[in-house]
């Protein structure tokens, strides 16, 4: 079944988390965050090396015989520390960089899906290259796995939304590391709204993103 193709939608960002914002044009849309942070502190720098968005896609039910799952690369990103704690950040995403992992032992059919998941089916790549995720408010947390809540608006195909990540956040020998929760999000509340005909089957909403990304104190 893995090496049926079927259609899906990820990202970004995404998040990074990741997510789209067309670097010419503005947001269609926003139901932003409004900002609470500040760049009043130490600058770092995001490392695009060591930086990803996992994504993972299914069709019909969530389970791991009916999904695809890939990564997106980082093209930029930065982060402010202030008093030893993260005060703000903006990751910016490759989405031409999106790819199929689960593909990847399959050039044919990774070629497809890729080139789908860029089109104007989904993505549009070449109307919306970048995505984004920008950090409005920091908070820690002492509940649970995770050390951190990060809000922060999500920028998809033109489309701003606020979303919320559960976040591990450390700051250590000038670099920076956060790893955020699975989340799902709602890939039609983006913009992408593709679907494949009934008996290949039906493409979830939900898309689980995954935000990985390190960040060096600038010198």
């Amino acid at each position: 079944m893995r090496k049926k193709l079927f259609s899906l939608a990820i990202p970004a960002l995404f998040v990074a988390a990741v997510a789209v914002s067309c670097k010419k044009d503005k947001p269609v849309t926003s139901e932003s965050n409004e900002v609470a942070t500040t760049k009043d502190g130490n600058q770092y720098t995001l490392d695009t090396l060591n930086s990803k968005v996992e994504w993972k896609g299914y069709k019909v039910f969530k389970t791991e015989s009916t999904s695809h799952f890939g990564t997106i690369k980082f093209e930029s990103g930065d982060v402010t520390v202030k008093d030893g704690k993260l005060e703000s950040g903006k990751f910016v995403a490759d989405m031409a960089s999106l790819t199929s992992v689960d593909l990847k032992d399959d050039a044919e059919q990774l070629g497809k899906l890729n080139g789908h998941l860029k089109s104007g089916d989904f993505f549009e790549v070449e109307k919306f290259p970048t995505a984004s995720f920008e950090i409005t408010k920091v908070t820690p947390s002492t509940e649970g796995d995770y050390n951190t809540l990060l809000d922060g608006n999500l920028t998809i195909k033109g489309i701003s939304k606020p979303v919320q990540f559960k976040a591990n956040v450390s700051v250590k020998d000038g670099e920076v590391s956060v790893a955020t929760e699975p989340k799902d999000i709602k890939r039609e509340e983006f913009g992408v709204k593709f679907q494949a005909p009934a008996e290949n089957g039906v493409i979830k909403d939900d898309v689980t993103l995954q935000i990985s990304v390190k960040a060096l104190e600038k010198k």
